[in-house]
């Protein structure tokens, strides 16, 4: 599919940029990184009022698929941006995993088939489009690998460049699909982290525009449409909860404002889902910030885990993180990279769904939220599978993803 073409008018409801913190408003027309007032991350807001005496849910479905078919929820200007097919991924029954766990109502979302491989690709799209539509030429992002590939793609088929900077120990695989997209990549020993720290001094150093995780305004957007197609999916009436792996936490955020928008459309026909973040035992900021009823997280100290995509020593966005989990009434749950490794096992052979580390911690997880009673097993459960497991070429030949 090519470009969505249209004109600006059609799809404008986007007011303003707002603090997620003290709310304070920002040109939504201009570029944005973080609110001038406190630092934290701006959010796209909407005239909701207007947009749902516009168009209707069954406007929506009746749609060609792809996520630009929610473009009166996304910013104006990136409608029309390169379209390599991401968004309306899989919502599939597991019914054998289900079985097994006495659940009858269990599902994945498949992440996996996006464009580059992973749900990274929905706030590429989005992301991108909107800053070469304000007139930025070239950015710079760190990555722990999935964002490096899906927004050097997108900024090859939009014809500018990318400044990337990733972790030396990054799957090769994602690695060589950075490079073979055109994207300037440099290695840095240590962790996504320090790849920020190298991105933020260049980016201010060069000119470029640094569209690190939660740092700009529009990559939540992108990832915000998988929470509008798994309200869709079940004729809007959400499940019970969504259980989410949880690194930089875009995505978690993303679908609880998916949720409340959908909410003040009028268009939910139930309460919003529970949100549940999964970590790893070896890297688990929100998971010990909830634990302690604390509103804010702290760095995680010595930070290690398979799964890269889940070792964020401290989320940008960690209070808002937690904010998203208490107002839907969810929780946050570690496991050990044993369990989330052979859990990626478990799914292909069980499934037929080669599940990344990241999305296979989700397993382990559930059964840890049944066993204790965070989950009834009569409930409506979905879990959101990141990415492809082909990126993790080491992971899958270790012993630990081969069967018992």
């Amino acid at each position: 599919m090519g470009p969505v073409s249209s004109s600006l008018g059609d799809y404008d409801y986007l007011e303003a940029l707002s603090c997620s913190a003290c709310e304070r408003e920002h040109d939504a027309r201009q570029v944005q990184t973080v609110c001038r007032e406190c630092g934290h991350s701006l959010l796209a807001r909407y005239d909701l009022r207007r947009l749902s005496r516009a168009i209707t849910p069954d406007d929506v479905t009746r749609r060609p698929r792809g996520l630009w078919r929610f473009r009166e929820l996304l910013p104006p200007m990136a409608v029309g941006g390169p379209d390599l097919g991401a968004g309306d991924t899989p919502l599939l029954p597991l019914r054998r995993l289900g079985e097994r766990l006495g659940m009858a109502d269990l599902w994945l979302k498949d992440e996996g088939a996006n464009p580059t491989g992973t749900f990274k690709a929905r706030g590429a799209a989005v992301g991108v489009a909107a800053a070469a539509a304000l007139g930025v030429r070239e950015l710079a992002i760190p990555t722990a690998g999935n964002a490096g590939s899906a927004w050097a793609a997108y900024c090859a088929a939009a014809g500018l460049t990318l400044h990337v900077a990733m972790p030396v120990d990054t799957p090769l695989p994602i690695k060589a699909e950075c490079r073979a997209y055109g994207a300037e990549v440099t290695e840095v020993d240590g962790l996504i982290s320090d790849a920020g720290r190298l991105i933020g001094e260049r980016a201010a150093r060069h000119g470029w525009f640094d569209a690190s995780t939660m740092r700009e305004p529009y990559r939540v957007e992108g990832k915000k449409t998988m929470g509008l197609e798994i309200a869709e999916a079940f004729d809007w009436k959400p499940p019970d909860a969504v259980l989410y792996p949880t690194g930089g936490g875009v995505g978690l955020i993303a679908i609880w404002k998916a949720m409340r928008e959908l909410d003040e459309l009028g268009w939910l026909k139930g309460p919003p889902p529970r949100l549940i973040a999964v970590q790893a035992d070896g890297c688990r900021p929100v998971v010990d910030a909830w634990e302690a009823g604390a509103a804010t997280a702290e760095r995680a100290v010595d930070a290690h885990t398979a799964a890269p995509g889940l070792r964020v020593p401290l989320p940008f966005a960690h209070a808002l993180m937690l904010r998203a989990i208490r107002e839907t009434n969810g929780t946050a749950v570690a496991v050990s990279d044993d369990e989330l490794i052979a859990a990626v096992s478990e799914l292909a052979r069980s499934e037929g769904i080669l599940a990344c580390p990241e999305g296979a911690a989700l397993v382990p997880a559930l059964r840890r939220l049944l066993e204790r009673g965070d989950l009834a097993r009569d409930a409506r459960v979905v879990l959101l599978n990141t990415g492809n497991a082909l990126k993790y070429t080491d992971l899958l030949h270790s012993p630990g993803a081969a069967p018992a």
